[in-house]
């Protein structure tokens, strides 16, 4: 897959996010929203710091950024995920009208190096009938993106 610079650019912001989460105490995972070619919201896991197992760093995300610039700003937007969505995190960000997801490190990898619990289903799996279709691609900068799990 070919990266851009915008989408290298965004997806390394996300990975800050996501080594943050970790400092924090939290899953190491980060998202980005970008639209019109500008990053809109950064968040960040927050699962164990706020005691809210869906604080997903994309739900944080779709939350914070509603909240602060309204649900319009989501709308047609790009989301940049430090690790693949699951299937929660996919599926609100298809409803929030998210157009495109990009992501670093895929599924798998995130389960051989965090464990845990997993929704097996890939994004773009849960995605693929979408309609509207919202593009899924990823992963990209796998070396930066699983260091960023470390």
């Amino acid at each position: 897959m070919t990266t851009s610079d915008d989408d290298a650019t965004y997806l390394r912001r996300a990975f800050a996010a996501a080594r943050t989460a970790r400092a924090a105490g939290d899953m190491p995972f980060g998202a980005v929203l970008a639209r019109d070619g500008q990053a809109a919201w950064t968040a960040r896991n927050r699962q164990n710091t706020s005691g809210d197992p869906s604080a997903h760093a994309e739900l944080v995300l779709l939350r914070e950024a509603c909240a602060a610039l309204g649900p319009d700003a989501l709308r047609g937007a790009t989301v940049y995920a430090s690790g693949e969505p699951c299937a929660m995190c996919a599926g609100a960000m298809f409803w929030a009208g998210v157009a495109r997801i990009v992501f670093g490190a895929p599924l798998a990898e995130m389960e051989a190096r965090l464990g845990g619990p997993l929704l097996g289903l890939r994004c773009a799996d849960t995605l693929a009938a979408a309609r509207p279709a919202v593009a899924v691609e990823g992963p990209l900068l796998l070396d930066e993106a699983l260091a960023a799990l470390a």
